[in-house]
Order: C-alpha cells, then structure tokens, then sequence
C-alpha cells in the first residue's frame, strides 16, 4: 500500500495499556475500523500529526468506480500483484493494507473492506487471506455485505449475477495468481439479475436486519 501503516485495534489496546490517551499515527495512515471503534470505547484519541482521525478524506474517486481490496499477511504478495494488474486495466483501487508479509490478523482487513462496501464508499470489494473463508465470515457480520468465497469462475459468475454478492474474498494459498485473476475479472464484470433473485435477495436482508435489532 506504497509504504502506508495500518492502525490495527491492538496498536490502540496497547497505548492503553501503557496509559496513553492519545494515539499519534504517521501521516496518511490506514485506521482499521476496529482500531476506530477500539478508541472510541477507551477514550483514545487518534490524531495524524494536528488532523484528528475522524476528518474527512479528500474524495478523488468517483465511488462507483472504486475496488477497494484488503488482505492479511498471507494474502499480502496476491494482493500486491493483483492490484498492480487491476490498475493497468483501469479499475480504481484502494488499497486498504496489510502493508507487509509481517503476521496480522485478517478481521481487522476483512471489516476494513466490508465496512467501505456497506457504506457506500466503495462499488465492489476483495478480501484475500490464506483460504478466504475466515475473510468471508467476518464481511458477512457487517450489515449491508454479501461476501462470497469463490473458488473457481462459475462461482464468481452466480454470486454476482444470483446473489449480488458485493465482497469477494480469496485464499492466496489454495489458487494460483492466474485463476484468481479469472475470477477477479468475472466477479467485477457481471451484474445482478435481479428478477426471481431479487426477492430471495431481499429475504437475505430481512433475514440480517431481524438478528441486527436483537
């Protein structure tokens, strides 16, 4: 992510420990989500340099172009190289880190990209760890996220076009770069049905809008 640290929560549980109220993170920084809500409930302030951490970015993407694509350490060398292919086919990225093959831990990448998805931020997101079914479990506790764990093209195709899936999550240690760039392109190409699989869509989100008022 060009040299970018990423502020995971247990950077934010650590300065507590230490007694700190305040979390200085270097200048353009990624703030996990979780680090986000980690600060809030022990009263840490997080500030790049005098910019607190809750201004708003500058916007210079037009969003419903956006991929925003995540990984943990064992997704790290995938994402760096699919990123470098999506670019050059013109596609919009956000990189939301890791940074390094350093060991982290995958929710705090996997909410990042769900979280910018289900707001609006992002059209479509990518989430790679070592299988991708961990980064799928955690996207799909995010309301407002459809992950699907692809496998293979025809996988891609029916979790866009049947299931409007909005999250993709891959495991770097169970494909080859190629295959994945296969799925990649069918997953961003193909558009919901809608129709019959609308209503069955839509009971999917009531079903998740029952359990979230619980």
């Amino acid at each position: 992510m060009g040299g970018k640290k990423v502020i995971t929560e247990r950077a934010i549980r650590d300065a507590a420990k230490d007694g700190s109220t305040t979390y200085v993170a270097p200048d353009n920084s990624v703030i996990t989500p979780l680090a986000r809500d980690a600060a809030r409930e022990l009263g840490i302030s997080i500030v790049f340099g005098s910019q607190p951490v809750d201004s708003e970015p500058q916007a210079n993407q037009n969003v419903s172009q956006v991929i925003c694509i995540g990984s943990d350490h064992g997704g790290y060398e995938l994402k760096s190289e699919l990123i470098t292919w999506l670019k050059k086919a013109g596609h919009q990225i956000v990189d939301l880190g890791t940074d390094s093959p350093k060991s982290c831990d995958y929710p705090d990448f996997a909410y990042a990209v769900a979280s910018m998805v289900a707001e609006g931020r992002a059209r479509l997101g990518i989430m790679i760890d070592g299988v991708g079914v961990g980064s799928s479990i955690v996207c799909n506790k995010v309301p407002g996220t459809r992950a699907a764990c692809a496998y293979n093209e025809f996988a891609a195709w029916n979790a866009r076009a049947h299931n409007n899936a909005n999250v993709l999550t891959l495991g770097s240690r169970s494909m080859g770069s190629e295959v994945v760039k296969r799925i990649v392109d069918v997953f961003l190409t193909t558009e919901f049905e809608g129709g019959r699989h609308e209503r069955r869509v839509q009971k999917v989100t009531d079903i998740e809008e029952r359990f979230s008022k619980r």
